[in-house]
């Protein structure tokens, strides 16, 4: 009990407190004490929301580059080409007149783009070549749009573009489902890049068979020979001289031609029917009569020397008839 006391009576009352508080606030040697300024709590918020806008932008920009919804201006330098080539060759003149549209009214659809697999600071287009070669052409920087894409998911895009822009012939989509399978892809992948279905895509695989490479790069493109006409070609070659075809495609005059009428040409030479060769008559003479005999395989032919025996043709003639019945009866003796 008096433990309690005691304990009660060591801590102050609240009057005995405020009796020995100071009532006087005046500085000691000379001392003033600051007073104590509140943290500007709004300044930092706003710092801080700052900060956070930027990294959310910084992420959404990041988010955007990887799935390919950014336009960005690159390069074309950096820029290579993508790793299976889908055309024979970029015609001049249509590149021409891409520069033209780009000079004037800018380039209005970007091209896509992938990091370069095995360069680092370089890309691979997927699609866009030729407005990649015009911007060289012109010396600007490329619009294009980056994504990080499989070597599958970048044939794929680079067919379908091409098969919705409607500006590869047939058989430069041959050329390239041709190119697809010697490097592995499944017929899926192929069928996925081209939109066909598996008897096109056999079809395709066919002609690209049948017509020699060398064949198809005298031709050229031919934009307007579809499908049934290079069947056809294929099938004619069989049995053509296809080395007599690609020197007649090699000639300075047919070079000028187009590349479908130097088609036109190919199959004309192709379906052209070889004349026959003549059987050698075999010559034979009768001893001690002016007489020259040729056979060949569907009859005989007799020359009569009418300066040795004038007059020998007209008296064998008149004799044929007994001749021909003495034959008979021999025949059937």
């Amino acid at each position: 009990m008096a433990r309690k006391n005691l304990i009660e009576i060591s801590a102050p009352s609240p009057a005995r407190a405020e009796a020995v508080a100071p009532r006087d606030n005046r500085p000691i040697a000379g001392f003033v004490p600051q007073e104590r300024v509140g943290a500007p709590v709004g300044g930092i918020t706003k710092t801080l929301g700052n900060i956070t806008e930027k990294m959310e932008r910084a992420s959404e920009l990041e988010r955007q580059l990887a799935a390919g919804q950014i336009i960005v201006e690159l390069d074309p330098g950096l820029i290579d080409a993508s790793f299976v080539s889908d055309r024979l060759a970029i015609d001049a003149a249509e590149l021409a007149d891409l520069v033209e549209q780009i000079r004037e009214h800018g380039q209005q659809v970007p091209i896509l783009v992938r990091p370069h697999p095995e360069t680092k600071g370089r890309y691979q287009v997927a699609y866009g070549h030729r407005r990649l070669a015009a911007t060289r052409e012109i010396g600007i920087r490329v619009r294009a749009v980056v994504r990080d894409l499989t070597d599958g998911q970048l044939v794929v895009s680079q067919g379908q573009e091409n098969s919705a822009r409607t500006n590869l012939s047939y058989i430069e989509r041959a050329l390239f489902a041709s190119r697809l399978e010697e490097r592995g892809f499944g017929r899926d992948t192929i069928m996925a890049a081209l939109s066909v279905d598996k008897a096109a895509l056999s079809r395709m695989l066919i002609v690209m068979r049948q017509v020699p490479m060398e064949l198809i790069n005298a031709i050229g493109a031919a934009p307007d020979i579809g499908r049934r006409r290079w069947l056809e070609f294929g099938e004619q070659l069989e049995s053509a001289d296809i080395g007599k075809i690609i020197a007649e495609l090699s000639a300075d005059d047919v070079r000028r031609m187009s590349s479908d009428e130097r088609f036109h040409k190919a199959f004309a030479l192709a379906t052209k029917k070889k004349a026959a060769p003549k059987p050698a008559a075999a010559k034979s003479e009768v001893s001690g009569v002016p007489v020259m005999i040729k056979k060949t395989a569907s009859g005989a032919t007799f020359v009569f020397d009418s300066k040795t025996a004038p007059g020998f043709d007209q008296f064998v003639q008149e004799r044929l008839q007994g001749l021909f019945q003495e034959f008979k009866k021999n025949r059937g003796a």
